[in-house]
């Protein structure tokens, strides 16, 4: 039940709101209502005659995000977000920072500004996240110390150079002493370190991880004093695998999305989340304090808790199983309603950074060497991937892919100055007929493709260098693409319209054969040279685990 109150005449009006409300604080639910004031809470009262049946609570957090991944703008992705009840993301403006530098971080600020929504952004720590690769910009100690130093930048984003950390490298612990003397929380960012590693990268004061994929390794990195976060995104999906631990370390858990592909954020965001851990029996309390009190207090965010003077964020659900959200208030203004945005668009500009130059099919040639080579397996609903040995498939002493095997020429082409391309095989994404290609392409977004001949492969990559950006498909004559003109990774258009794009080239990948559940998300984490085991930069392939160049032939190592 909604009711206005005018105070005194005045213009300014009291909105209270009633029905069953969730303290988080106190972790009591009880029949009463809320009153706003000039975008604050004024007051929670308990009162078992207050109208409604539908729930109050504090609006939701996204405990780590890339905004960029979603392909949209800020303003825009706040619009898609409030349907679900998100008030909030901390987010890492990595992937533009490897773009544009600070400039760009600066572009998610400013654009965040001009809607009511709270991104809170952080510093990043690893830009370039190798040096491996080929990135558009270098952010230093200096540079990220004076991030870290403004009132607006919330806390040092994903320290993902853990064996820099482990070995002491002098300018990752320049940035951690940044972190610590200018009081901003450290995330972090270690796939699979265990033992007196990960016990080391603690104590040099990181503080959470969002990249465990078993429960025995989340539990271990809680024991050792982390916090976890639950992540369920468009590639990354590790919330069967972690969600038991809600039950014993309901104070340690937060939720998160990582990346989210935009016809996935039209679907849902955290409240998916909230709503399966829910229906699977866990708490609610604990359940929706894990993206509403854990994330605000380990942050230090000012996003609101239905306090007294405390912003006016919160939602309304139908009920605490089906959590259907209803409307979304920031600030005391209501952003969304019934599955309705009242968020407007914010025309934006398109910054960029692209010197690719168009390529040949002779550019992605490779002779033959050895019989055997090394393939990089993809795994669906996963960031790290296993690495094959297989007999190639020749012809006229070529390498060229053999989509019956399932085993494909992938390519990663600089996009910041004209080069020869890397080439390396992938298996995993099942393509039949077809190649596919984009300038996402975690972390340093160069172009990565894939496909089932030279051809199509070569037509995907220009058609992306011509626009300077985006995801495309070549399909024997058939092109499609999204274009991306926003530092080659964003569009400033419609959220809606991007995400009926995105779908459309989704379901042509998998018309062309692909199983992944994300074929184009999936294709982006191939290059993320950090994540385990076999990856491929600008520069060649690369095991992750060993942290070197690698060659793509069995005998000869590098």
């Amino acid at each position: 039940m909604f009711v206005y109150i005018c105070i005194s005449g005045k213009q300014k009006i009291m909105l209270k709101v009633s029905g069953r409300i969730v303290e988080v604080t106190s972790g009591r639910i009880f029949r009463g209502s809320v009153f706003i004031d000039r975008g604050k809470i004024v007051r929670s009262e308990e009162d078992e005659n207050a109208e409604g049946d539908n729930y109050i609570l504090p609006g939701l957090i996204d405990a780590h995000i890339h905004i960029e991944s979603s392909m949209l703008i800020p303003s825009e992705f706040a619009r898609l977000a409030v349907l679900h009840g998100t008030v909030a993301t901390v987010s890492d403006p990595h992937e533009i920072a490897n773009v544009l530098g600070v400039k760009g971080v600066e572009f998610m600020i400013e654009n965040g500004r001009k809607v009511p929504f709270r991104f809170y952004f952080g510093a990043p720590s690893c830009v370039p996240a190798t040096a491996f690769e080929t990135s558009g910009a270098t952010l230093g100690k200096e540079e990220v110390r004076k991030l870290l130093e403004r009132n607006d930048i919330w806390y040092l984003s994903e320290m993902m150079n853990f064996p820099g950390v482990l070995t002491g490298d002098s300018e990752v612990i320049a940035k951690l002493q940044a972190a610590r003397e200018t009081g901003k929380p450290v995330d972090g960012h270690a796939p699979g370190l265990r033992g007196d590693s990960i016990r080391k990268y603690i104590a040099a004061g990181i503080t959470t991880d969002h990249e465990c994929f078993t429960f025995e390794e989340a539990k271990e990195k809680i024991l050792a004093g982390m916090k976890i976060l639950i992540r369920e995104g468009s590639a990354a999906k590790n919330f069967d695998a972690l969600i038991a631990l809600l039950a014993d370390y309901p104070d340690r858990v937060m939720f998160c999305s990582d990346d989210k592909h935009p016809d996935g954020l039209v679907e849902g965001h955290i409240n998916q989340l909230v709503k399966r851990a829910i229906q699977s029996g866990f708490n609610p309390v604990d359940v929706i304090r894990a993206c509403t009190l854990n994330p605000v207090k380990h942050y230090g965010l000012d996003a609101g808790l239905l306090r007294p003077g405390d912003p006016g964020d919160f939602i309304m659900v139908d009920d605490l199983f089906n959590f259907n959200v209803l409307a979304t208030w920031i600030n005391g203004i209501k952003v969304a309603e019934n599955g309705r945005s009242l968020l407007e668009r914010i025309i934006e500009e398109e910054p960029n950074r692209f010197q690719a130059d168009e390529i040949r099919p002779t550019d992605i040639r490779v002779k033959a060497q050895d019989k055997r080579i090394k393939v990089q397996k993809a795994l669906d609903g996963q960031l790290i991937t296993k690495d094959l040995y297989a007999v190639a498939k020749t012809e006229n002493g070529w390498l060229v892919s053999d989509p019956g095997r399932d085993i494909l020429k992938m390519i990663v082409l600089n996009r910041y100055m004209p080069s020869t391309p890397a080439v390396a095989f992938v298996s995993g994404f099942g393509l039949k007929r077809g190649a596919i290609a984009s300038t996402v392409a975690h972390d340093s977004h160069n172009i990565i493709a894939t496909g089932t001949t030279d051809e199509d492969i070569v037509t995907a990559v220009n058609m992306l260098v011509r626009s300077k950006g985006g995801i495309a498909i070549a399909d024997s004559g058939r092109q499609t693409m999204l274009p991306l003109p926003v530092a080659g990774i964003m569009t400033g258009e419609d959220a809606w319209l991007v995400a009926e794009k995105y779908k459309e080239l989704d379901e042509l990948a998998k018309e062309m054969g692909s199983s992944l559940s994300a074929p184009f998300m999936t294709l982006s984490f191939m290059a993320l040279l950090v994540i385990p085991s076999l990856k491929l930069g600008d520069k060649g392939l690369f095991d992750g685990n060993k942290f070197t160049f690698t060659s793509l032939f069995e005998e000869n190592e590098i």
